[in-house]
């Protein structure tokens, strides 16, 4: 290229078909090659195989049917993360918002991918720029570095500036020509794995992973221990093989992993259904520990662009008229106020050409422009630009009603409009968005509280806030009055107020951080590219799908269709994905803290393991299988909370060591008789059904009608079996001693009762 000036009407269709394009993997999902080795190359599949193998080797047939769970692990977790891909790829591209370039000498929308090397990108306020280049328009162009450099101020942009894919446009208009694209840009080479699927911070995922690490080392030991004692104690090899398998694959919470992926995989669906797009897994997590929700009152409370209401002179002898029409259509790409303006003046009157322009922001608040013989004139808050007098009551009175109110002025010097004169107010008529207010009183039934911040006149969005009936929607606070360097004085002010009006959007960043030192969770919704910064730091940003690109770009959550009443429903999903989780992290963890117990005493006992692992895989899929996938994917309003860990190990601990005492118990009463190892066996099976049952009973708690259903069949499944000769046969269940069944049922019933006041205690305990 021969300088930036043959650049100014774009590329022709002949250059972009042979150029290099902008192709970069989406963060939503991973390849389908990444799906099949994630789901199919795991620890688990690897322990099991190898046990699966022996049994094969040395025993029956009948007892390798845990083995099918390698492939159901694998086919289920496949099916439903290829869905969620799916869905995620699509919504993706419904999310992405096309780039307007300049080709053979007009102006074209294109999609992301579709930008080539070379490509004249054309700029406007609230656009991502996606990839490297350089400056070749600037209209008082302004662009933020903030997510790359980590400085909040924006830079000003000439012809000849570079400009770095990952910032945004947060003021003016220009355009750029494109000289790094794809895996060359700096935002993909900075953080190219962030570029491709990722899980953000989980609570609930690193406590999955930490149960697994210990579990592994565990297992390793108690299994050795026990294949010795088993080899010891048993001619028979093919028998001592398969009690040490049965010990060693009941330890093993093979089926936690799965669920984990299928309670998200499912959320992502269903959120997907409803037009949301969840840009990261974990996000799921997030909605589900909100307390405190921060809404940006634009395009949140208030539905998308505004309507012109009132020009209200203060002079008789100036052009208003005139000069609204003029400064309204600076702009190319207006802003929904100079939209609502232009559809009352369709087009500028000759004569007003602009010399210098300063372009809206929502740092300065106004915008402005210098129309040579016809003076400097700047349109912005009333509260910002006017010191006083008759213009700035009248405004003030005007936006006590709720509505948006613009000053008019004319002014000496647009640098720093210090001194105005005020010529007329502007009124603008806001929509409020008819579901807000159901919206707002779900979160407030939910005990989620919600923070209006706005970069209007407090005064303005307090009277919407009360018209809401937010509590203390009536007492409003001028963000310009607080404190800026003293966070807890700050944090207690955020705490006391749910309003807070003339936010700047540094201001927004420190909110969230102040609440979030104040051991909140913090949801952040916005649609502008004020909200950007908070949104990025916020536990979890959601924004509007009518929102700027790079607003779209930043958030974890986005609501494709720009319903409010959405939110709900998102929380509510994310609330259903971890209560879920933590009831089925109950039942799978008591499984393998029972197994521990089981294994270490006998091992240390020296004598024969109570069941085979057929016996195991017959109770764990009435008792925790079966049942896991229902409770999985039940719906539940309950918030959660920190503390996964120690809640899950609070129950499962004290459950395990129960279930395993009565079931070695069972056996060992069952043993001192004249019945046979398979009588002794069913007997400690009849008690490790009925005592993991009654641990599902209490995790399904509170129970409705389908819990009762669902518990109740599993009880109906394993009575019937014990009754059917086949079932019995292959089940290798002889229940003919009825002494040593009935003190089965005595020694379980004893066992729930112990178990129902030992979790109850331990619960109660703080660690």
């Amino acid at each position: 290229m021969d300088g930036l000036t043959s650049v100014a009407h774009g590329l022709t269709s002949a250059q972009v078909a042979g150029a290099k394009t902008n192709d970069v993997p989406r963060r939503s999902s991973r390849s389908l090659s990444a799906i099949l080795r994630a789901n199919v190359f795991t620890l688990f599949n690897l322990v099991i195989g190898v046990l699966w193998a022996l049994i094969l080797i040395f025993g029956e047939w009948q007892d390798s049917l845990f083995g099918l769970v390698i492939v159901a692990n694998a086919l289920i977790g496949i099916i439903q993360e290829v869905r969620a891909k799916r869905t995620l790829d699509k919504l993706a591209v419904i999310n992405e918002a096309p780039v307007r370039v300049r080709r053979d000498g007009g102006e074209r929308l294109i999609e992301p991918r579709q930008v080539v090397l070379g490509d004249l990108i054309l700029l406007g306020s609230g656009d991502r720029l996606l990839v490297d280049g350089e400056v070749v328009e600037s209209r008082g162009l302004e662009v933020d570095e903030s997510l790359l450099t980590g400085e909040a101020d924006p830079v000003h942009k000439q012809p000849g500036d570079h400009v770095l894919s990952g910032s945004f446009a947060v003021a003016g208009s220009g355009s750029f020509v494109a000289t790094k694209v794809g895996t060359d840009a700096y935002a993909v080479k900075l953080a190219e794995e962030a570029s491709k699927f990722h899980l953000a911070h989980s609570e609930l995922r690193d406590g999955v992973a930490r149960f697994i690490k210990y579990l592994t080392w565990l297992v390793i030991p108690i299994g050795a221990l026990l294949i010795v004692s088993q080899l010891v104690n048993s001619a028979d090899l093919g028998t001592a093989i398969t009690g040490a398998v049965a010990g060693i694959v009941t330890m093993i919470p093979e089926g936690l992993v799965l669920m984990t992926s299928i309670a998200f995989a499912v959320g992502v669906v269903r959120l997907g259904r409803r037009e949301c797009l969840v840009q990261e897994l974990p996000a799921i997590e997030g909605l589900a520990r909100v307390d405190v929700l921060c809404l940006d009152k634009t395009g949140t409370l208030t539905a998308g662009g505004m309507d012109l209401d009132q020009v209200l002179p203060l002079r008789d002898d100036q052009p208003v008229d005139d000069a609204l029409a003029a400064l309204a259509h600076l702009d190319y790409q207006p802003n929904a106020t100079a939209q609502a303006i232009q559809a009352r003046y369709p087009q500028a009157q000759e004569g007003w050409s602009a010399t210098e322009t300063v372009p809206f922001s929502s740092a300065r608040k106004w915008s402005g422009a210098d129309f040579g013989e016809r003076g400097a004139w700047v349109l912005g808050a009333p509260d910002v630009l006017l010191d006083g007098g008759d213009g700035y009551v009248r405004a003030a009175e005007l936006a006590a009603t709720g509505t948006r109110v613009l000053a008019l002025c004319r002014t000496d010097n647009l640098a720093t409009t210090e001194i105005v004169e005020p010529v007329a107010l502007v009124t603008f008529k806001q929509r409020i968005r008819p579901d807000a207010h159901q919206t707002l009183r779900y979160f407030a039934e939910q005990g989620v509280t919600v923070k209006i911040i706005s970069g209007d006149n407090p005064t303005a969005v307090s009277a919407i806030a009360t018209g809401l009936e937010i509590p203390d929607g009536d007492r409003s606070v001028d963000a310009r009055t607080l404190p800026h360097d003293d966070p807890q004085k700050l944090g207690e002010l955020l705490d006391s107020h749910a309003v807070f009006g003339r936010v700047s959007p540094r201001q927004k960043r420190e909110f969230v951080a102040a609440l979030q030192a104040r051991g909140h969770t913090v949801a952040m919704t916005g649609d502008g590219v004020n909200d950007v910064l908070a949104l990025k730091d916020a536990d979890l940003g959601i924004a509007m799908g009518a929102g700027s690109p790079a607003t779209k770009a930043v958030a974890q959550v986005v609501l494709l269709d720009n319903k409010f009443a959405t939110l709900p429903h998102v929380v509510g999903e994310g609330r259903r994905v971890l209560a879920n989780i933590e009831r089925v992290s109950n039942l799978f963890l008591t499984k393998t803290f029972y197994a521990i117990v089981l294994s270490l005493l006998v091992g240390v006992a020296g004598v024969m393991f109570p069941f085979a692992p057929r016996h195991s895989t017959l109770t764990n899929a009435l008792t925790i299988g079966i049942p896991a996938f229902f409770l999985a994917l039940a719906p539940t309003l309950e918030r959660s909370k920190p503390g996964f860990v120690r809640r899950v190990l609070r129950f499962a601990v004290p459950a395990g060591v129960l279930c395993a005492a009565a079931v070695l118990l069972s056996f060992w009463a069952a043993h001192k008789g004249t019945s046979t190892l398979v009588e002794d066996q069913t007997s400690a099976v009849i008690t490790l059904f009925l005592t993991t049952w009654w641990v599902l009973v209490l995790i399904a708690r509170p129970l409705n009608w389908w819990r009762v259903a669902l518990v109740g069949s599993m009880a109906v499944v394993f009575a019937i079996g014990l009754t059917l000769p086949f079932v019995r046969r292959f089940f290798a269940l002889e229940p003919g001693d009825i002494s040593n069944d009935l003190t089965a049922v005595g020694i379980s019933i004893v066992a729930a009762a112990a178990i129902s006041i030992a979790v109850k205690v331990a619960g109660t305990l703080r660690t």
